[in-house]
């Protein structure tokens, strides 16, 4: 049951947006600034929303959002925050967060003292979601989770999420062959497979000069952590048909060479009923998503930009080449332009 679409208005970043989603794999790109991590934090909150005995809508955005003092006014677009204190706040601006898919439909308002919102029904389907942060977790993961639950800390609640997530045991009948063949993929990339002691992980029947040997997360290489935390939700079944897949920015510790694994093990699982949201800056992303997926792949770039009135708007296309303004492959080009003509120069 994937999502559709959403609209947002005086939400954050946004003063109005109204965004159409592919069921498939859907890749934001944009400078900074430019709202893609609100975008899927939003919709991950309404997949979180929409499970029975789970938080309201409007309780989720404030925990994965946590503004301020927990203050929600903070989350109403600047513009219109500003616009409500000249007019002596005679009224709450309007504001609104709503998210749709097939059979599915959430919505919140956010007045300037708090929310008003409700959950709409989903016919008894909730959305199964994994939202993966920039910052790996599983190296920090021992006490964070008992910690989290009994103390006040400052971190957005994505990230107690995801360990929840990556705890889960695993299955009791064996991977299917597809979901076989991406496990297999990442374990020959990171050396091995892995398992979890208590709440420790380690990558496990790795080689390290010749011996094999368990190596717990605090000594791997954060891009093997990133790369054994896809394979822990693959492997324990957080990944299935009819989930939603939240990334924000894949790339981030791990080595160039080891995106087209990661390009690959996204493709399939769009093949197999999930759909992706991922935010990038990375050039080499992009374009193994252009040649890596096949004329069946549901893929849709999104590229949020600046007008020139310095709102936030988002052109959509299918197509790599059409994706308008591109500001990673800009940025590519003018190196390779700068490499000419120093060459160039070298030469006179």
């Amino acid at each position: 049951m994937p999502l559709t679409s959403l609209q947002l208005q005086n939400f954050t970043a946004f003063a109005e947006l109204d965004l159409a989603f592919s069921p498939g794999v859907n890749i934001l790109v944009g400078a900074n600034g430019t709202g893609k991590t609100h975008v899927m934090k939003v919709c991950y909150a309404a997949c979180e929303a929409s499970k029975p005995g789970a938080p309201l809508f409007h309780q989720k955005l404030m925990n994965v959002f946590l503004p301020s003092g927990r203050r929600a006014w903070r989350l109403i677009n600047g513009p219109a925050r500003r616009e409500w204190m000249r007019e002596g706040a005679p009224a709450s601006p309007k504001v609104s967060v709503n998210v749709f898919g097939d059979n599915f439909s959430i919505r919140t308002v956010i007045p300037i003292r708090g929310f008003r919102g409700e959950r709409l029904p989903t016919n008894g389907a909730p959305i199964e979601s994994v939202y993966i942060p920039v910052k790996e977790m599983l190296s920090n993961a021992p006490g964070f989770l008992s910690l989290y639950a009994e103390r006040e800390i400052h971190f957005e609640e994505v990230y107690n999420d995801i360990l929840l997530r990556a705890y889960r045991a695993f299955p009791r009948a064996e991977p299917d062959k597809n979901r076989q063949g991406m496990l297999t993929a990442i374990e020959e990339s990171m050396g091995g497979k892995i398992r979890r002691v208590d709440e420790e992980f380690y990558l496990s029947n790795s080689i390290v000069r010749s011996t094999a040997m368990d190596i717990e997360f605090t000594l791997l290489a954060e891009g093997f952590r990133k790369l054994g935390l896809l394979w822990l939700l693959i492997r324990n079944g957080s990944l299935r048909e009819g989930s939603v897949l939240f990334w924000d920015e894949p790339e981030t510790n791990l080595n160039p060479t080891l995106f087209g694994v990661v390009v690959d093990v996204l493709l399939e699982l769009q093949r197999q009923g999930v759909q992706v949201f991922l935010a990038t800056h990375n050039y080499v992303v992009l374009k193994e998503f252009d040649l890596r997926m096949q004329k069946s792949d549901n893929v849709l770039f999104h590229s949020f930009y600046r007008t020139e009135e310095g709102e936030i708007a988002c052109n959509s296309t299918t197509d790599y080449l059409a994706i308008e303004p591109n500001p990673i492959t800009e940025a590519y080009d003018d190196l390779y332009d700068r490499q000419i003509e120093r060459s160039i120069r070298g030469r006179a």
